[in-house]
């Protein structure tokens, strides 16, 4: 009843029955002959001594053109799956346009679970289930029983976002951006917003990670009263990375670099890491002679650098370890205490960043090596570089970005 109830309501121009067919151990049928049987063969009441019923397509005046029956195993859950989510293609490739409805009311469990997955599955498919008044925990009370639709926007919608939050692992924030951009809007608001926000926080980080900081900053700002505790140094880092005094916003913007260095390890890109880890060591280089003695590697004073021919505008430029000799000979502080202990081993590792195919090699960075160069520049190096940023007011290292939506 609980099926024939279903055809009736929606009033099916075509109907897909999924049914077991007989058991393969005793050759007993299967729910196929409900469909498929002649005569009389449905108790109207399973108390009833005898059938009174003839089958559910007859019940529900559908012609021979009007249904289909296809079979699935009784109790596997992959295989059900299987079929129904051909049977779900099939119907919506013969009749486009169509409102497509899965009823999970009658079968066994594993047919009702394996055609509700089905169903989430699949674009446009609507979900219904026969219910009513119950007269025990067994059945709905006779003629009570109505077709309702199963609200499954939130599952559905879960579902095709959670491949895209789960890039935040990766720090893959522009890939979560674009594929949440592509999924439709839902009717619900709640889950609009939901959806809405995962878009904003990714196209956030994205910007993050792509040194857009202004842009990160301000699109972080509209939802900054309701993020979690451990994101609010993320605010901090950004006040510094925007701030309008270049010194303390380059200082700022060192720090991040080596952070984003780190994610493109994490990403397994070694050559892109050791890319950024040797403009981290020119830059710091350069930002330390601006600081202590306002020059500018681009365009050096003549006394500063005589044995620098310069070039066809007339400019006396230095590169990254004239920059570093220069810091060591004309600058106080940590930065020069530590370029001369460690001068011989940024030569070694700056060597590995000079054979890649990203430099002037022709071969990738080894994993291990560009691994050991972050390693090393972890331990000296970031404690000389901020003891150097916490004069112009950046103190600590930012918080590497977030893994998660929230």
């Amino acid at each position: 009843m609980p099926i024939v109830r279903a055809i009736q309501e929606s009033r099916a121009d075509f109907v897909c029955f999924l049914c077991t067919g007989p058991d393969p151990e005793t050759g007993r049928a299967g729910s196929e002959v409900q469909i498929e049987g002649k005569g009389n063969l449905i108790k109207a009441d399973p108390k009833d001594e005898r059938p009174t019923l003839p089958n559910i397509p007859t019940q529900c005046g559908l012609s021979a053109e009007q249904f289909e029956l296809r079979r699935v195993p009784s109790d596997d859950l992959d295989a059900i799956h299987a079929v129904c989510r051909v049977a779900l293609d099939d119907l919506r490739r013969r009749h486009p346009g169509a409102r497509i409805v899965a009823d999970y009311t009658g079968g066994t469990k594993s047919m009702s679970a394996a055609l509700v997955l089905a169903a989430i599955e699949a674009e446009g498919v609507e979900l219904q289930l026969v219910t009513g008044n119950r007269v025990d925990l067994v059945r709905v009370r006779d003629g009570a029983e109505t077709a309702a639709p199963a609200n499954i926007e939130a599952i559905r919608l879960e579902r095709r976002m959670q491949p895209y939050l789960n890039a935040w692992e990766r720090h893959a924030y522009a890939e979560a951006e674009a594929g949440l951009k592509a999924l439709a809007n839902p009717l619900n608001a709640t889950l609009r917003g939901r959806l809405n926000r995962a878009r904003d926080l990714s196209a956030a980080f994205a910007a993050w990670d792509a040194f857009g900081h202004a842009v990160a900053r301000e699109r972080l700002q509209v939802y900054a009263p309701r993020l979690p505790e451990d994101w609010k140094p993320l605010f901090g880092a950004l006040s510094g990375l925007t701030d309008n005094d270049p010194l303390k916003r380059q200082a700022a913007q060192l720090l991040d670099l080596y952070r984003n260095a780190e994610r493109r390890f994490a990403q397994g890109r070694h050559d892109d890491g050791v890319a950024r880890l040797y403009r981290l060591l020119e830059w710091t280089a350069q930002w330390a002679l601006e600081k202590h003695c306002q020059v500018k590697t681009g365009d050096l004073p003549a006394d500063w650098a005589p044995d620098i021919a310069p070039n066809r505008e007339g400019k006396r430029q230095a590169g990254l370890f004239v920059a570093w000799r220069l810091v060591a000979e004309r600058t106080p502080g940590p930065l020069a205490d530590w370029h001369a202990s460690r001068r011989e081993t940024m030569l070694d590792h700056l060597q590995a960043r000079n054979a890649s195919i990203l430099a002037h090699g022709f071969a990738p960075v080894a994993a291990a090596t560009g691994r050991h160069f972050l390693d090393w520049l972890s331990g000296d190096f970031l404690t000389a570089l901020l003891a150097e940023t916490a004069a112009v007011g950046i103190r600590q290292l930012p918080p590497q970005l977030p893994t998660r939506c929230v």
